[in-house]
């Protein structure tokens, strides 16, 4: 493989080019054989992974059946919604519909819930009582949290001290505490181990957070306990703070008592150091150490560290055949857990899927990561990388990708974070237009 630029990445987010480079638009459907009915792909999960996939099997053979299965009738994506907290986007604007799905590609859309999936029989049981037979069954169901690692801390207070991890209610609530906390307040984030969704995710959220009270609260305080003892874009993370947010925030590792083990909701208080340090404060923002979603964990595609096993050339469950599993859910290699990982995933997978339906050769897929932070609404940072598939592991490609410089002119951080509203109006267009 050609060795890959972090510039050539940002500028390759287009879906429909990125595939084509790849070779993957050769695996497009050959029209149903006459008297031969049409091949049916149930997909459930429609955030980046499931709404991407539905969408390119759709483009990639348009003679298959394909439904995709999600309960929410509007899905609020994870990217952006820390530009919410800050103050510098609105839920409106990262809410999106599945309308063009079926519109545009003809995708069934079937709001619902799944009840069941029961391999054998090749079905999908709903809530409201239909069943999906499939040939192929795509799973897209996120994260869930492991609730137990944290004492006193679980779904029901998660509605006082709330994870925003899901966005959509819980990125209100955080909204909602953060305008009412007073002026001179004490905001605590605590981010969990890896592996979990979007690795800088909690960093953006520290930085937006900070470029709020900075506007309103200058007064106010971040204290950031962290399981971790360091994080994606750390120095590029920290060099920002220091420069626009100075006294603001405090980062403490896990390894000098970072690790919150016990909530108290009742006080506002966080216990870390076997209850030896306690931390009080105005906001709380717990997020939980993480595992597949809970339809994963129900319908048995997970193993003993709680995500899903697969085949990484076509993300085939390693447990149940027929069934693949994409997103944050998966055992992806060295793959982050993020919306623009699922979204590479899904047109991979779709591509297989249709290869496999077909009794085509499978490609040796190439995966392309892109996230973008911002610490302020002019500054931007990025990490980049391409991924191939490696004695059966998607690997990273060595010299392809990267981060953003250090050493930089403002103006080039501003022209960043102009990409990042960019990269988030790509791939929302791709993944549900």
């Amino acid at each position: 493989m050609k060795s890959i630029s972090r510039r050539q990445i940002i500028k390759a987010l287009g879906a429909g080019g990125a595939l084509s480079s790849l070779g993957l638009a050769g695996c497009a459907g050959q029209g149903v054989t006459p008297g031969k009915a049409a091949a049916k792909v149930v997909v459930v999960g429609g955030g980046f992974g499931g709404a991407t996939c539905a969408k390119y099997l759709k483009r990639f053979d348009s003679d298959l059946e394909v439904t995709l299965v999600e309960q929410n009738r509007q899905y609020t994506t994870c990217p952006g919604s820390n530009w919410v907290l800050g103050g510098i986007r609105t839920m409106d604007d990262i809410t999106h519909g599945y309308g063009d799905l079926n519109s545009r590609y003809g995708v069934k859309v079937v709001h619902d819930t799944v009840t069941a999936i029961e391999p054998g029989q090749r079905r999908v049981v709903l809530a409201g009582g239909q069943s999906l037979v499939y040939d192929r069954l795509v799973v897209s169901p996120g994260i869930d949290f492991r609730w137990e690692e944290i004492e006193g801390y679980d779904a029901s207070v998660a509605e006082q001290i709330p994870h925003a991890w899901k966005a959509g209610p819980q990125t209100r609530l955080l909204y909602d505490q953060l305008r009412a906390m007073r002026d001179g307040g004490t905001v605590i984030i605590a981010p969990p181990g890896n592996p979990f969704r979007c690795p800088p995710g909690p960093y953006e959220r520290t930085s937006m957070i900070a470029h709020y009270l900075k506007t309103h609260k200058p007064r106010s305080k971040i204290l950031v306990l962290d399981t971790k003892d360091a994080f994606s874009k750390k120095g590029l993370f920290e060099a920002g703070w220091a420069a626009l947010y100075p006294g603001m925030i405090e980062w403490v590792p896990g390894s000098k008592g970072g690790k919150v083990e016990r909530v108290d909701a009742a006080t506002r208080t966080v216990y870390a150091q076997g209850g030896l340090d306690q931390h009080k404060a105005d906001v709380i923002n717990i997020i939980p150490p993480q595992r597949a979603g809970q339809l994963a964990q129900v319908a048995g595609l997970t193993n003993d560290s709680g995500w899903c096993p697969v085949n990484q050339q076509t993300f085939e469950s390693s447990i149940h055949p027929g069934i693949h599993v994409i997103g944050d859910s998966s055992i992806a290699g060295a793959m982050p857990k993020s919306g623009h990982s699922a979204n590479s995933q899904a047109k991979m997978t779709a591509a297989a899927i249709v290869a496999m339906l077909k009794d085509l050769p499978v490609i040796s897929p190439s995966h392309v990561n892109t996230c973008y932070s911002l610490i302020a609404p002019d500054y931007g940072i990025t990490v980049a990388a391409v991924y191939r598939l490696q004695d059966g592991a998607i690997a990273g490609v060595e010299g392809a990708g990267g981060v953003s410089p250090t050493d930089v002119p403002h103006q080039f951080r501003t022209q960043e974070a102009r990409y990042a509203e960019g990269w988030y109006t790509s791939i929302t267009q791709d993944s549900f237009r």
